[in-house]
């Protein structure tokens, strides 16, 4: 099971790395879009936890030493409130673009005039938070003694 959450955090690291680039491209400072809800440090500090969570649950599967699991499984806990946290600034953009299946808000309504985080693609989103909730459902199970 130790290894199964190693590999789900390393793909929904690799799908929040897509959605950086994607930020970090569209978050243009010389545009006239929107300015981005989601703040810098809150952005790069995710990123920041998730790779160090990622290398600490890593160590522990190399070295089997419960402290480290009981650590990643606190920076997990870090990284999932700056996830929700994002996500939830994220919601009222993507239900202000055109495209989504609401009525578009008028403050937002061209996706020229999006925020950067706007033209995230909306099931890279999702597939980003099954992943880190795969993942911590787990890092628990693991750190518990409850998986097989």
């Amino acid at each position: 099971m130790g290894l199964a959450a190693l590999i789900t955090w390393f793909v929904a690291i690799l799908a929040g790395l897509y959605m950086l680039a994607v930020w970090l491209i569209e978050n243009d400072v010389t545009s006239r879009a929107a300015r981005s809800r989601l703040p810098a440090p809150v952005i790069f500090g995710h990123l920041f936890l998730a790779a160090a969570g990622f290398t600490l649950w890593a160590v522990y599967l190399v070295m089997d030493r419960k402290t480290l699991a009981w650590a990643a499984v606190a920076v997990l806990l870090g990284i999932a409130a700056l996830g929700l946290t994002m996500f939830l600034r994220w919601i009222p953009v993507y239900y202000a673009s055109p495209d989504s299946p609401g009525p578009p808000a008028s403050s937002l309504a061209a996706v020229s005039d999006a925020p950067a985080e706007g033209h995230f693609p909306v099931i890279l989103v999702y597939f980003h938070g099954l992943m880190a909730v795969t993942t911590l459902v787990l890092v628990l199970l693991d750190t518990l003694g409850l998986g097989g």
